[in-house]
């Protein structure tokens, strides 16, 4: 049998290349013998600061939309207020039932194919409803203290580590920046002889 190694996986719900990563990262942990890390971020840790984001957006939006219609899924960007960290926190509790993927996936979807904010927590509780979490754990998990500070140290190890956007993906030594760069993460995990059979 071989033995997994560790992928982390640096990621902001406010990103709309997290959105485009969600719909193949996912793959990388069925088809390959890694083990997730998940590492959520909250508010602008991972994306451009606030000031040069804003001078980004037009173009980011429009380099996102291309990556989108070519990968056939909806490009709806929610408002530009939308703070990310309630959905990182929530996340946590997500992994811990076994239900992140599920959670990610209609997370993003809410946010980025409908428009959603998911700063709103009536949405992620929604999200939770639908996928299998009970609405009030998930709004303890969402308020948690502890949560919330791990996702400030989420962003200082992803730094630590040499991560400086997101998604991110970091197996040892090696790092992956962007959802263009998962066929990379890929052929990584090929050479290390780490291909399911």
């Amino acid at each position: 049998m071989v033995e997994a190694v560790d992928l982390y996986v640096y990621f902001n719900f406010r990103s709309p290349y997290c959105y485009l990563a969600s719909k193949s990262m996912f793959r990388l942990f069925e088809d390959y013998h890694v083990n997730l890390v998940w590492r959520p971020l909250g508010g602008w840790s991972g994306r451009s600061a606030p000031e040069r984001a804003k001078y980004k957006l037009p173009i980011t939006r429009q380099d996102v939309r291309r990556h989108a219609r070519r990968l056939g899924i909806p490009f709806a960007p929610p408002p530009v207020t939308t703070d990310p960290t309630k959905a990182g926190a929530g996340s946590l509790l997500a992994e811990n039932e076994g239900l992140l993927k599920p959670y990610v996936v209609e997370v993003m979807r809410k946010e980025w194919a409908e428009g959603k904010d998911i700063g709103d927590i009536d949405i992620l509780l929604d999200v939770g409803e639908e996928i299998g979490l009970a609405r009030g754990a998930l709004a303890k998990a969402i308020e948690s203290g502890d949560n919330l500070e791990m996702l400030d140290r989420n962003w200082s190890e992803a730094q630590n580590r040499g991560a400086f956007g997101v998604p991110s993906f970091i197996v040892g030594e090696e790092v992956f920046w962007g959802n263009d760069r998962i066929d990379f993460v890929r052929e990584h995990l090929h050479e290390l002889g780490l291909r399911r059979i």
